[in-house]
């Protein structure tokens, strides 16, 4: 069984619970939540609570595969069905039979795969691609997505139907910025794990300053960006001294000071106009656009470009609040 979901924050707990509850019902679930929230591993806590925890979980990431080859993964396929296909082969929902098919990505699936989906999880049917005899299989699907599916159905890019049958219940998975309570808690259940990983003899723990640090950060990479921020700090230090805390973390492995800069928008001439013009207005603009590209570069963490920007903190906030840059 793979790696538990942790977390101890109330929307978190709610979540675990609704997950406990839910595994024991025979039916197709959908996962939703940003990228990085652990969707794959709440469908694994689906699997492993459910009385097909002894049967295989298969998964698939749909969004990895093209039209063709997500067709013959799924469904498999005869010899001579296309170039290449020698011999017959399995797809997943056999090798999924009596277990559970975890779908992720599934909005990234094209409609006509949708409807053999749509089939197979109605009748538990299908046919292997090349073949007319039917397939029949016991699988309970359980789906992923970061996008608004409904709102892809009403678009036409998304079956209905599909959507119906796999929304008998959606777990919502929380962001990281919603259970704050975690952050601490796993940035040292992957401390521990890299330490141990890196053959170190325990791990140290963070300093203060780091941990108001992960506090304040807004994660929009939620528990995976974590789990990389940790990491890399961790890789980091130690090999001076093992027993002191970690007092240095990065969260941009791009940050550099040779680090190429986005590109702003520069007057089409560097010679000076012929006739007069609001010079206050234009070098607001380019100081406007500047600071624009400062923000977008540090994910608008305010602390952080007015380090870059080599400004006090209440400087760059007069300088937002006059370009009128708060985000919301």
């Amino acid at each position: 069984m793979e790696e538990s979901p942790l977390g101890a924050s109330p929307s978190f707990s709610a979540l675990l619970g609704d997950v406990s509850r839910l595994a024991a019902l025979n039916r197709t679930m959908l996962v939703v939540g940003e990228r990085g929230t652990g969707k794959e591993l709440i469908a694994h806590r689906l699997h492993y609570l459910s009385p097909r925890w002894d049967k295989p979980l298969i998964k698939v990431n749909c969004a990895t595969l093209g039209d063709s080859l997500l067709d013959s993964e799924l469904f498999g396929h005869e010899a001579g069905a296309f170039t290449g296909a020698v011999k017959r082969r399995a797809g997943r929902f056999e090798r999924a039979d009596g277990g559970t098919l975890f779908l992720d990505e599934i909005a990234t699936a094209s409609l006509s795969v949708q409807e053999k989906l749509l089939r197979v999880i109605e009748y538990g049917e299908f046919e292997r691609l090349g073949a007319s005899e039917t397939v029949t299989v016991d699988v309970r699907v359980v789906a992923a997505t970061n996008v608004d599916l409904p709102a892809l159905a009403r678009s036409g890019k998304f079956r209905a139907d599909l959507l119906d049958r796999l929304a008998f219940a959606v777990v919502t998975v929380p962001p990281l910025r919603a259970r704050p309570e975690d952050i601490l808690l796993l940035a040292q259940h992957f401390g521990l794990s890299m330490a141990k990983s890196l053959k170190r003899q325990f791990f140290p723990g963070f300093a203060k300053s780091v941990e108001a640090a992960l506090l304040a950060y807004p994660w929009p990479g939620n528990v995976r960006e974590l789990k990389n921020v940790i990491e890399r700090a961790v890789a980091g230090t130690g090999t001076e001294d093992p027993t002191k805390p970690i007092e240095a973390i990065s969260f941009d492995p791009f940050n550099s000071p040779w680090r190429p800069l986005p590109d702003v928008a520069a007057p089409t001439s560097d010679a000076a106009p012929v006739d007069p013009y609001d010079f206050s207005s234009h070098c607001a603009e380019i100081e406007k656009r500047l600071l624009t590209a400062a923000l977008e570069r540090h994910n608008h963490h305010q602390k952080r470009t007015a380090a870059f920007l080599k400004l006090e903190y209440h400087q760059l906030r007069n300088l937002m609040r006059k370009y009128e840059l708060f985000e919301g």
